[in-house]
């Protein structure tokens, strides 16, 4: 296999790997967002109100957002490996017992504590990154995660067919069960089968835990102010299902879990400074230093490619039936097109990336969202169904291939660290899922493709005035000491 093209028909040494891990993170999307195609099956069994299906939904992602940071940190200290099997296992095991739940609480408790799984996606990448050199990853990550997200449509699928086919009220339990029972033994397998890092390589790791280290000052201030949208997502979450929206919840529970968030960011802030106060006194020589900037607008430019991709798909079936009457089942396969982009769209921004150079890639893809849509902020009723679908399929495509450019570019910032900057810009992927769905229940559908738009311009203009094309090499210190220079170009 030539340096210059990956052999995907191969099975041995890194190409394995990715097929091996790709495989893994379609299993977790299919045990985590199988919620969604099962709601009806198991709305009509538990003779479950609207409400609390929603409840359902929504506490689904809600653990996601933390639980992304997490693993980053973890993933970074013990390894992909172990990780990823642990996630598989554990997650499957939790999925089993939401299954076999009998009661609304313990539905509702299993599928918030469910929201983890989706964390596994965080772990791939390092995996990947550790296995590729920086003129492959790209592409290497697209794949990844391309192929992987296509789980969420592999749980639509397979999943209704299993519980039809068992048919009469436990139909979904045993669909659910069989999925997680796969997951649960592929992680046994995933252990067995792969390595954290090729023979010969150093698996580096972070020199503290429990936050990102950073280099300067600025650094700190920012990567502190970075971690607030994270907290106000999950206060928005909370404000969904307190009584000023959905009443699921009480006011005294929501002035709990307001106080639970804000003791939450204190403490975190109060650990990013004692873990990087000292650099105020003793700056890092130049050679150590990353720039966190590089971290905050990709987290900024993954909130608008992932984020977008989320909200979109969970509203455009209904869109296409208020606006254009377009019959049920019709708009569910015109939406269906939208997932399936990800097989593609997303490996072609990491090609792109390797190719053209990785601002370049982000510069042209969220250009590319801002226009599209901007241009469907300006539909109304009158437009031809053909050319509103062909609008969307456009800026699905430059969303995915976003989401591939910025994975293109994270384990290219400090390879210690990539495991804690998948999940920070993973969970800001989440934050912009909650962030365009609330504005989607409060405005038209007009008026939030043109919020998206307006969003991405922004993020265009950081990406184009502030990103750094990562060049040369950085640096990691090898366990005796030494320093070892990883190329990045």
């Amino acid at each position: 296999m030539s340096e210059a093209k990956l052999n995907l028909f191969s099975f041995s040494g890194k190409i394995r790997i990715l097929h091996l891990t790709w495989f893994a993170f379609f299993l977790t999307f299919v045990v985590w967002l199988g919620l969604g195609p099962m709601m009806p099956f198991i709305k009509e069994a538990l003779g479950l109100s609207d409400q609390q299906a929603k409840v359902l939904l929504i506490l689904n992602v809600a653990m996601t957002i933390p639980a992304r940071i997490v693993v980053g940190m973890l993933v970074d200290k013990y390894g992909p490996r172990i990780l990823f099997s642990a996630i598989l296992i554990l997650g499957g095991i939790i999925s089993i017992f939401f299954a076999w739940a009998d009661s609304y609480e313990k539905l509702a408790l299993l599928r918030f504590l469910s929201g983890f799984i989706g964390a596994g996606f965080v772990v791939g990448i390092r995996m990947i990154g550790e296995w590729f050199p920086a003129r492959q990853t790209g592409i290497a990550q697209g794949i990844y995660a391309g192929w992987g997200n296509f789980g969420s449509a592999g749980a639509a699928i397979s999943l209704p067919f299993i519980a039809a086919s068992f048919g009469g009220s436990d139909g979904w339990r045993w669909a659910f069960t069989i999925a997680s029972a796969v997951a649960i033994a592929y992680g046994v397998f995933y252990y067995t089968a792969v390595r954290n890092t090729p023979k010969g390589s150093t698996y580096f790791k972070p020199k503290k835990t429990g936050a990102m280290e950073v280099t300067s000052g600025g650094d700190l201030l920012l990567y502190i102010l970075m971690n607030i949208p994270l907290y106000l997502a999950l206060a928005l979450l909370t404000w969904k299902l307190s009584p000023a929206k959905m009443g699921l919840i009480g006011w005294a529970a929501t002035d709990v879990i307001y106080g639970v968030l804000a003791a939450i960011f204190a403490v975190q802030t109060w650990k990013v400074w004692h873990m990087n106060a000292h650099i105020l006194k003793n700056p890092v020589p130049e050679l150590h230093r990353y720039k966190f900037k590089q971290v905050a607008i990709l987290n900024w430019a993954y909130l608008v490619t992932f984020g977008t991709e989320l909200a979109v798909v969970s509203m455009l079936a209904m869109f296409y039936v208020d606006w254009f009457g377009i019959p049920k089942v019709t708009a569910a396969l015109l939406a269906g097109i939208y997932p399936f982009l990800n097989l593609f769209a997303r490996p072609g921004g990491g090609w792109m990336s390797d190719r053209i150079g990785r601002k370049l890639t982000l510069i042209i893809v969220s250009a590319g969202i801002t226009g599209s849509f901007l241009t469907l902020g300006l539909v109304d009723h009158g437009w031809p169904v053909w050319l509103v679908v062909a609008m969307t399929i456009m800026g699905g495509i430059f969303s995915k291939a976003g989401s591939g450019a910025v994975y293109a570019m994270v384990p290219l910032i400090q390879r210690r660290m990539t495991g804690q900057i998948a999940g920070m810009a993973g969970a800001y992927g989440n934050v912009g899922a909650v962030m365009f769905l609330t504005v989607n229940s409060l405005i038209d559908y007009d008026q939030f493709f043109l919020f998206i738009g307006a969003v991405a311009g922004a993020v265009f203009l950081l990406i184009l005035l502030f990103l750094d094309e990562p060049e040369g090499a950085m640096a990691e210190v090898l366990p005796d000491g030494t320093v070892q220079m990883i190329d990045v170009k």
